[in-house]
């Protein structure tokens, strides 16, 4: 037998919606409070982190904490000119110590800058930098300074610059035109087993023998 009309028209197109136990419920909201904190909670942390000042660079690292040459490579420095004397070949130091902003204006150079490519590092990556490198030209009798590897001034059949080289390894420098990636022929320097990266940590090479 057919419904009645009134009772079909009061159920067509209901649905009842499913039913949610009490617990379930609480779970619910419980998840979403739990993933409110979290939100909260990362914002606070990066607002923390954004509010932190920049470390302080070590004051070891500072370019102002050397400003002369290493006392054990300016001995040697000497002891260089005094030895090339005596076999008849005059040598000048024409640089030693270089401050981290030198080097940024003499990497400039041949760059931005009017001038011949001289090095290619910047401020900090040069031993220089550090007190540990010095760099040499050859003297004529007439006091002219040259930069010429083939002159035999002592006239004894063989480069002075490279008798200067051969002097200047005796007494520990290497020297920078045994480079193979940049050679820097005037360079000599002593590292006394200290890399770039170790002296920019701060770590220092000893000043007395």
């Amino acid at each position: 037998m057919l419904e009645p009309m009134s009772r079909r028209e009061a159920t067509v197109g209901r649905i009842n919606p499913p039913y949610m136990r009490p617990a379930q419920k609480r779970n619910k909201v419980m998840t979403s409070l739990i993933l409110i904190a979290i939100i909260i909670m990362g914002w606070r942390w990066i607002d923390s982190i954004q509010d932190q000042p920049a470390p302080a660079a070590p004051e070891a690292a500072r370019s102002t904490s050397i400003t002369s040459l290493n006392p054990i490579v300016a001995q040697k420095a000497d002891a260089l000119v005094a030895q090339t004397s005596k076999i008849g070949i005059k040598i000048l130091i024409t640089d030693d110590f270089r401050s981290s902003e030198e080097q940024n204006v003499l990497y400039k150079q041949g760059r931005s800058e009017p001038g011949q490519v001289v090095t290619n590092v910047k401020g900090g990556a040069s031993f220089h930098n550090y007190g540990l490198a010095v760099d040499f030209a050859l003297v004529k009798p007439d006091g002219d300074v040259i930069w010429d590897m083939k002159y035999d001034g002592n006239g004894n059949g063989k480069a002075d610059w490279m008798e200067v080289v051969t002097t200047a390894k005796k007494l520990g420098f290497t020297w920078g035109g045994d480079w193979t990636s940049f050679k820097d022929y005037p360079h000599l320097q002593m590292d006394f087993g200290y890399s770039i990266k170790d002296l920019q940590k701060g770590k220092r090479p000893p000043t007395a023998e």
